[in-house]
């Protein structure tokens, strides 16, 4: 197991901020454009899911493969990473199995027309549902950024995409229920904090028993988790508000770009 450094910490921690800020991010879209482009929402949206669904699958997966190969046999590791990967999308299955994500909910709905008590009690639990899912994220892009920044800045960058949408499904309900514009800022920022959090609360505890197996493991699970996330929240949403070919070209670009990406970081590393 190489050893970690204070430094790689504070970057992948300062990776993870920043891909959290992007909630606030799609706040203040809420508050400062009046007419948002739908098409483009759905192509960034399907964008994410490409590049995640493709880092997951061909990247995120293969190191949780290799770590648990370098303490087991490698059919062992293959097994491993592979029961890893399905644990990841089991658990957040359950996850949103019980704290459904509410997307969908407040897209079906007319803010306008509800009752101001009703609208507030949408918004607390669009931040307290949001907030939930953006813990494993964090996780996620703190633990690929440690491993190597090359991992873990393209997973930040489709993340923070799919921040934007969750910012603005946060930010919209509180501004219609109070008015304010500071309040739905924060209730973005708050949001936005989960995913520093997620890192700070799973490195903590995972820190002192760091070894390829336990690598192996979350590196299983969060790919699990990011491809679950892609085709159960970012496409169907992204589908949406297409009007066109916009989720297919999105989710083709987004892998593509990642692909590229990939390969010249592993040309210039």
């Amino acid at each position: 197991m190489h050893t970690i450094l204070p430094h790689q910490v504070l970057i992948a921690f300062a990776v993870t901020f920043l891909a959290g800020l992007a909630t606030v991010l799609g706040g203040a879209l809420v508050l400062f454009f009046k007419q948002p482009s739908y098409r483009f929402l759905s192509f960034g949206l399907a964008f994410s899911a490409g590049a995640m669904v493709y880092v997951s699958l061909t990247e995120i997966l293969n190191k949780s493969i290799a770590s648990f190969s370098q303490a087991f046999e490698p059919k062992w590791g293959f097994a491993f990473g592979t029961f890893a990967f399905l644990l990841g999308v089991i658990l957040v299955l359950l996850l949103d199995r019980f704290i459904p994500n509410p997307h969908q909910t407040i897209e079906q709905n007319n803010t306008v027309a509800l009752e101001q008590q009703q609208l507030m009690r949408t918004a607390l639990l669009t931040l307290f549902a949001i907030t939930a899912h953006n813990l494993p994220e964090g996780l996620a892009t703190f633990f690929a950024t440690l491993e190597s920044p090359t991992l873990g800045a393209p997973l930040a960058v489709a993340i923070a995409i799919h921040n934007i949408p969750e910012g603005v499904a946060i930010a919209l309900p509180v501004y219609m229920a109070t008015g304010r514009k500071d309040l739905a800022l924060a209730a973005s920022f708050v949001s936005a904090l989960a995913e520093p959090f997620g890192a700070a609360l799973g490195y903590f505890i995972l820190a002192p028993f760091m070894s390829f197996s336990i690598y192996g493991a979350v590196f299983g699970m969060i790919g699990g988790v990011m491809v679950f996330l892609a085709l159960d929240e970012l496409l169907p949403t992204a589908k949406r508000y297409a009007k066109g070919h916009e989720t297919v070209y999105g989710l083709v670009i987004g892998m593509a770009s990642l692909a590229i990406s990939l390969v010249l970081f592993k040309f210039v590393s």
